[in-house]
């Protein structure tokens, strides 16, 4: 068997975590290619105990890389919005970052394949560094609420940059807040990206 044959644990992960509201306001995009669970079963959701298992799991392998890249980081694991997080706090995380988050989504996609190789869950682990996301989540607050007011005042869409999933779900977040506008993605990855146009 080859890794191949392991599902992706994020896949379509921006129309996965649109499906429910979250505890952090996180609201979801309900586009056409979102896939059904293997089998057409319905995915139980997991306990408590158990989100939390695979945020410890997922620490373990955080620190074990950050041990192999002589990284210093202090390691948090935790439950937040029903979903396990896990963030790496520390100075020279930058690297593990990257260009635009980058190098952040692959490590975030490995530690997800931890978890699932140890529970045979997929998992929509967060794994944050530096808090890059929280700071991101702002950036994309004021773009967001910049293309609400171009909507609004010219009633025509406005289509943004290309963005990928955590980010196209931040602006539909704040979005779906917004009377009298609303999202949606067109495009495929890496150019997907939102269209705001106004409420029918």
């Amino acid at each position: 068997m080859t890794e191949t044959s392991i599902p992706r644990a994020d896949q379509s992960l921006d129309e996965e975590e649109t499906a429910t509201l979250e505890a952090d306001g996180d609201d979801t995009e309900a586009d056409d290619d979102t896939e059904a669970p293997a089998g057409g079963r319905e995915k139980k959701s997991a306990g408590e105990s158990d989100l939390f298992r695979q945020s410890e799991i997922a620490a373990d392998y955080v620190e074990g890389l950050l041990d192999i890249l002589d990284y210093d980081g202090d390691i948090d694991e935790l439950v937040a919005g029903g979903r396990p997080v896990v963030e790496v706090v520390g100075s020279r995380l930058q690297n593990l970052v990257g260009q635009r988050g980058a190098t952040l989504d692959a490590l975030q996609e490995l530690t997800r394949l931890a978890v699932f190789r140890q529970t045979g869950t997929p998992s929509r682990l967060l794994l944050d560094v530096g808090g890059y996301r929280a700071t991101r989540r702002k950036e994309l607050a004021a773009v967001a609420k910049n293309a609400v007011e171009k909507v609004k005042e010219y009633g025509e869409p406005v289509r943004l940059e290309a963005m990928n999933a955590f980010e196209r779900k931040c602006v539909h977040d704040v979005v779906n807040a917004m009377a009298g506008v609303a999202s949606e993605s067109e495009g495929v990855e890496p150019n997907r990206r939102i269209v705001v146009r106004p409420a029918d």
